[in-house]
């Protein structure tokens, strides 16, 4: 493809060699009515006669004698991988200059450290359902109550505690403070589409997580989703027989993630992410009911509005076709 600022495209090219070589015209003329110089038109003319394409041609030399060698290339991504250091740091190792290891892990996708693995060191291998319900995960969030009046992330730690006390309710620990608990935040997400279904409650039982599990079904089959299996941790709740009994009897397949292994799970650890930062601290909430009032807002803003970078820059709900009141 010719740059943005070339005469010629490659079409005008051909059609500017043809004139001269086939319809006989002088190639003064057509630099005239082209707009071009003498020797451009001359350029394509033999480039016509020879046989060559009229595509630009690659700037890349064809020998590179001070090209990095494959050996140091790869001993450069096996230290990457290895020590997990930065640039100039394998650049003293390898006796080139930090630039140069710069480009190596960029070309091998290495550049930043979030690309690699922690425990491993190995580059991070993403995968994709091809199609929604494929496969869904599951997970829980596990949230602090906010006091009426605010928790302390807004008002300070000393008016957080003035809050927590006077709230009622709420029962008392050895300290004479109240225990405001936690809210549990279940979250069912479709692989394929990241569209995502979320419920909040005051445990993280298996009954619970089984009630979450049979809403979400009727949730996703009303969007046209069949799920088929399903990615959990290693939770007591879905290594339950219930669990196992109830993803049985909805024809699901369970699947749970190693242990010690919450990147096999990540799509629904990044959604928790998302949803902390967008809305369980976006703003000072003054009790944990207004806090929950505001989700299924959200929820319907990151579902079927808020652009996904997973999705082309598209909602999750572009990724499922014809689905009642998908554009409202």
């Amino acid at each position: 493809m010719s740059h943005r600022n070339a005469a010629l495209t490659p079409r005008h090219r051909l059609r500017v060699a043809r004139l001269v070589i086939e319809e006989g015209w002088p190639i003064s003329e057509v630099a005239a009515r082209f707009q071009v110089s003498w020797p451009t038109v001359k350029r394509w003319v033999d480039r016509y006669l020879a046989g060559e394409p009229m595509q630009d041609r690659s700037s890349r030399p064809k020998s590179s004698p001070n090209k990095t060698s494959k050996k140091t290339t790869k001993r450069c991504v096996s230290l990457r991988m290895r020590l997990r250091e930065g640039p100039i740091q394998l650049a003293a190792r390898l006796g080139i200059a930090p630039a140069t290891v710069h480009r190596i892990l960029t070309t091998a996708r290495m550049n930043r450290l979030c690309y690699v693995d922690r425990a491993t060191g190995e580059p991070i291998r993403r995968y994709e359902h091809d199609h929604p319900g494929s496969l869904v995960h599951v997970d829980v969030k596990k949230l602090g109550n906010i006091p009426d009046g605010g928790g302390w992330r807004y008002v300070g730690r000393r008016q957080g505690s003035r809050n927590r006390a006077v709230t009622p309710g709420k029962p008392k620990n050895k300290w004479r403070n109240p225990k405001l608990g936690y809210a549990f935040v279940h979250t069912i997400i479709d692989d394929h589409s990241r569209v995502a279904y979320t419920e909040v409650h005051n445990d993280e039982s298996a009954v619970t997580a089984v009630g979450v599990l049979h809403r979400a079904v009727e949730w996703f089959a009303d969007r046209g989703v069949a799920i088929e299996r399903i990615l959990s941790d290693n939770g007591g709740a879905y290594r339950s027989h219930l669990w196992r009994d109830t993803c049985e009897a909805l024809s699901i397949t369970p699947k749970r993630t190693r242990p010690y292994r919450p990147q096999t799970n990540g799509k629904v650890e990044r959604f928790h992410r998302t949803m902390a930062d967008g809305w369980a601290y976006a703003r000072c909430y003054t009790s944990e009911n207004e806090r929950r009032d505001a989700l299924p807002d959200w929820l319907h803003e990151y579902n079927q509005h808020r652009p996904h970078t997973a999705c082309g820059g598209q909602p999750p709900f572009s990724r499922l076709i014809n689905v009642p009141g998908q554009y409202n």
